[in-house]
């Protein structure tokens, strides 16, 4: 189809024209004067190449050309009214596929449930969710809500909330620290088998905090390097080696005793979890409930 800008022109006019009886009611109906409504009459004439409209001082009538783009106009018309009801009703009822991005472990360890009892919540909303550990682009790739879990959030022109707070913890198995010993200082870690994640940029440096306040960076010595959280958990729990985790990715394992946390005594390294979106201006029921709907669930999970 060849574009015209002015397609449309006139149309609203028009038909309000006819529907009033004459110009003049025409006008008051719409705000405009009665000059206005002629000139806009004239130009969509003269636009067509054929006249719309028998018109005197007294009287106005349809003509054969006019009464059919008149039945045409009411169509459309119509078609975009009913088109603008049915996305104001989205937006005051969340209805519609929700696209979200979420880290798998956090997802995984958090959102199951959270996902699930949404789905209960709201029966007309849908969900696409990527589980990525990948950086995405909310915008380019069309998501609704992006989930990120990061001790420092970049400066960006999009919208975030925090919905949690978390912490890294140093966990080894009993089993490992029976046979290898206790590290009391984070320096030591060179000396121990540890457990890395590879999709970090720098997986063997771990990062402390002493009681003074200072930062310290350590190089640990990685036996095992993986992209799973749950790989790094089940072999440190099988004795394997040392990790350095996000809380929110354990349950039971720590105050059960299968996991002991070590240097209790250095600061935490907090690890927030956010909720990003590009805009709150116009923003969709279904991502205004989910939003508030994730904050609520995750806010009673912090754990610093």
């Amino acid at each position: 189809m060849t574009y015209n800008a002015h397609l449309l022109d006139g149309i609203i006019i028009f038909a309000e024209v006819v529907s009033a009886g004459s110009f003049t009611r025409a006008a008051d109906n719409t705000g405009h004067s009665t000059s206005y409504i002629s000139k806009e009459i004239a130009r969509l004439e003269e636009r067509l190449g054929t006249r719309l409209l028998n018109r005197t001082t007294r009287s106005q009538h349809l003509t054969a050309e006019g009464r059919l783009y008149y039945q045409q106009c009411q169509q459309i018309i119509a078609d975009v009214s009913n088109a603008q009801n049915a996305l104001m009703g989205q937006q005051q009822q969340p209805a519609g596929t929700l696209k979200v991005s979420c880290p798998v472990s956090f997802g995984m360890a958090q959102m199951r449930g959270i996902f699930s009892d949404f789905l209960q919540y709201y029966p007309q909303v849908g969900l696409e969710i990527d589980f990525n550990n990948l950086k995405v682009d909310i915008v380019a790739d069309g998501f609704d809500v992006v989930i990120r879990a990061t001790p420092q959030l970049e400066d960006s022109s999009l919208i975030s909330r925090r919905v949690m707070r978390s912490r890294a913890v140093t966990l080894a198995a009993p089993s490992y620290l029976q046979q290898y010993g206790t590290p009391q200082r984070p320096e030591e870690l060179a000396e121990h088998h540890c457990i890395t994640y590879s999709g970090l940029k720098t997986p063997r440096l771990w990062h402390y905090r002493n009681q003074y306040g200072k930062d310290i960076q350590v190089e640990v010595n990685s036996r095992v390097s993986s992209n799973s959280s749950e790989m790094e958990i089940s072999l440190c729990l099988a004795g394997h080696g040392i990790v350095c985790m996000p809380s929110f990715l354990f349950t039971n394992e720590i105050s059960s005793g299968r996991l002991i946390e070590l240097f209790t005594d250095y600061q935490p390294m907090v690890i927030d979890i956010y909720l990003i979106y590009p805009s709150r201006k116009h923003m969709s029921a279904k991502v205004r409930c989910f939003i508030d709907f994730v904050a609520g669930r995750l806010a009673q999970r912090t754990g610093i």
